[in-house]
């Protein structure tokens, strides 16, 4: 908002003050992150800007750690670069297995939120669901108990069913993940669901479509937004936790955060900087599709 030209001299100074102050703010916040990327492409094993980074040398940058990332734990890191090298990339690479680990949990956990938040979101919609807020507490309390003791739990109800003895890989970290996964859905969804007209479903349903039909050509539409938002939170969360997967996921379910904890207790090396920057940008790009969504589902129910 501009400022008008009748504004007082104190208004003025407000108007300038606050902006200062804002703009103060957001440096603080993304301060670490513009400290990490640069630094992922630093030439030598350090975690400071060397001083050929700070006077521009070209010699003092390099993407030796992103190349690390494919090459450590391969058989022949030093083997030219063909098929053969790629297969025992893809094959042996540390850093390349827990990637595929991470995308594998958060895509199955994803897929379970989505489908169980959306449920539930539709249910608590409806003016006439008993208990409304009660459930409403009690399914988003993931978000609220303190994620240590949601793992706590979790391992001990796993022990409990020997989840491990059943033969299925991921099954309790991906169930895990759902959990945590599941309160961003359901308040998503029931956001979008805010101003739904439940006369379209009744209008639908009076011109003889079933309900499978009126959730599919009335309603899906109109909160496809908020599911995809909230499937992309859940997706985010599933692939940046770290404390679920060092209590449950067993040695070969590690995911990219456990091995950035490793990394950081057995060997410190800058291609946790680079493995951070990589994450920086994916969560960037997620976001800037959950923005878009959000503003695709004001357009569609006219705000």
């Amino acid at each position: 908002m501009a400022l008008p030209i009748y504004a007082s001299p104190l208004e003025r100074i407000w108007y300038y003050a606050y902006r200062v102050i804002c703009a103060l703010i957001f440096l603080f916040l993304i301060a670490p992150i513009l400290i990490v990327i640069p630094l992922s492409f630093n030439a030598e094993p350090y975690f400071t800007f060397t001083q050929k980074m700070l006077s521009l040398d070209p010699t003092g940058y390099s993407l030796r750690w992103y190349d690390t990332l494919l090459t450590f734990g391969m058989q022949a890191p030093d083997a030219p670069r063909d098929s053969s090298w790629w297969r025992d990339a893809w094959t042996n690479a540390r850093w390349v297995g827990v990637a595929k680990n991470s995308v594998i949990v958060g895509v199955f956990s994803t897929i379970i939120a989505t489908v169980l938040g959306t449920l539930a979101a539709l249910g608590l919609s409806r003016p006439e669901m008993p208990f409304r807020r009660t459930i409403m507490a009690v399914l988003i309390s993931p978000m609220i108990v303190p994620i240590i003791i949601t793992a706590t739990g979790l391992f001990f109800f796993y022990s409990s069913i020997q989840i491990r003895e059943w033969g299925v890989p991921y099954l309790g970290v991906v169930l895990a993940h759902a959990t945590l996964g599941i309160p961003f859905v359901i308040i998503t969804v029931t956001a979008t669901l805010v101003g739904f007209d439940h006369s379209l479903t009744r209008a639908a349903a009076s011109l003889g479509a079933n309900p499978r039909t009126v959730f599919r050509k009335v309603i899906l539409p109109l909160i496809l937004p908020g599911m995809i938002s909230g499937a992309l939170f859940a997706f985010v969360t599933s692939f940046d936790e770290v404390v679920v997967v060092m209590f449950i996921a067993g040695p070969e379910e590690q995911t990219i955060p456990r091995q950035m904890w490793n990394g950081i207790r057995e060997s410190i090396s800058p291609a946790i900087l680079a493995v951070a920057t990589i994450l920086v940008v994916i969560s960037v790009l997620l976001l800037a599709a959950v923005e878009l969504l959000r503003r695709r589902s004001e357009r569609l129910r006219g705000l």
